[in-house]
């Protein structure tokens, strides 16, 4: 009874013809890492010099951001796949675009901006009305990320990049008439721009632009499924998996720069998803775990609440345990409580914001489009 309920509720592929149900699941697993890097973050300095398990906790934050990453190569793929496979009018998509992001970020900047006032020595507003209003703009707008400037919500940068993305990749394939090109051509023409990209992203600011090229590794994952190599990477997939963390923990031990990190994300999730999307496979079974798609499915809510419900629970957390050394075991017996909070936390955005208003009652569709 319980399975079912919960079914009714996460389920959003009900309706859908051939739904990718492994990429449900890596949205779960994207974000839980997005999870880890802000408990982490706040949760270490509680517990005081963890040795061993600290320089785990290390690891884990610096891999952890590479969920943003994965994130972008699933816009990248979903995305390009319904622009390339049709012509699309710019508006209609933009409003489509406009309506799955905006009803639950404004619910949540909403409630960032509520708590300045609560909690003025926190507070990322400027003061003065001019100041404040301009900038509370900027955000409501998705500028911060593309932009320097910081955002109310931390994770909100990201929003920046996907918006940026939606609005030149048509564009490109439209003035570029890709629609008409081989599908070689494409990928070709994608390939130079991604090495371009990746040798020049560094030298044009430290905004980390570089990771604008995880949109393209996206964009290659369309055409190789397309082309029928889904099935033939599928014992790929983990190991591709694996060897991310190894390159990224390497790069960052060593300092190496973004063009190490991202080329090294570039391809190793393009195979994790090529191997995940074949559907049958081992990799696919693996990312196709109910719970992890329920995760995955209100991804969205969990990205754009999670870093406040664990700020909200530590701030008075780092209050009482102030002075004291808690040690290794709190560290991580804290991890699975929190995990927890921030689930019911945003299953409650998802289901009284999200869902209702940006998913709405799903329609048959021929393709795994947004």
């Amino acid at each position: 009874m319980l399975r079912v309920l919960l079914s009714k509720t996460f389920e959003i592929s009900h309706g859908t013809r051939k739904p990718i149900l492994a990429m449900e699941g890596l949205r779960g697993f994207a974000v839980f890492l997005v999870f880890l890097v802000h408990y982490v973050s706040q949760a270490l300095p509680l517990v005081g010099d963890a040795g061993w398990s600290g320089k785990i906790a290390w690891g884990l934050q610096r891999y952890g951001h590479t969920g943003v990453d994965l994130f972008f190569v699933l816009s990248g793929f979903l995305i390009y796949g319904s622009i390339i496979e049709k012509p699309r009018p710019f508006l209609g998509f933009m409003r489509r675009r406009v309506v799955r992001i905006y009803p639950t970020f404004l619910t949540i900047l909403a409630v960032y901006v509520a708590l300045s006032f609560v909690r003025p020595e926190s507070s990322r507003i400027p003061e003065g009305l001019g100041a404040a209003t301009i900038y509370l703009i900027q955000n409501a707008l998705l500028l911060p990320g593309i932009f320097p400037i910081e955002p109310i919500i931390t994770v909100s940068w990201s929003l920046s990049y996907e918006l940026f993305y939606y609005l030149v990749i048509p564009l490109v394939v439209g003035a570029l008439g890709l629609r008409q090109r081989s599908r070689l051509a494409r990928v070709l023409f994608f390939f130079i721009v991604s090495i371009g990209w990746l040798l020049s992203a560094d030298h044009i600011g430290a905004l980390g632009y570089g990771r604008l090229v995880m949109f393209v590794s996206g964009i290659l994952l369309k055409e190789a499924l397309d082309a029928g190599l889904g099935p033939r990477a599928d014992l790929l997939g983990l190991p591709a998996l694996a060897a991310t963390v190894v390159a990224v923990l390497y790069g960052e031990a060593h300092h190496l720069g973004g063009e190490w990190r991202f080329g090294c994300l570039f391809v190793g999730f393009l195979i994790l998803c090529l191997a995940a999307f074949g559907r049958d496979g081992f990799t696919a079974r693996v990312f196709s775990w109910t719970p992890m798609r329920w995760l995955g499915n209100m991804s969205y809510s969990y990205y754009l609440v999670h870093g406040l419900i664990l700020s909200v629970v530590f701030i008075p957390l780092g209050s009482l345990v102030e002075g004291k050394d808690l040690g290794v075991v709190a560290f991580w017996l804290f991890l699975g409580p929190m995990f927890l909070l921030t689930l019911v936390g945003s299953a409650v955005v998802f289901l009284l914001v999200e869902k209702p208003a940006s998913l709405g009652k799903p329609k048959p569709r021929s393709h795994p489009g947004p």
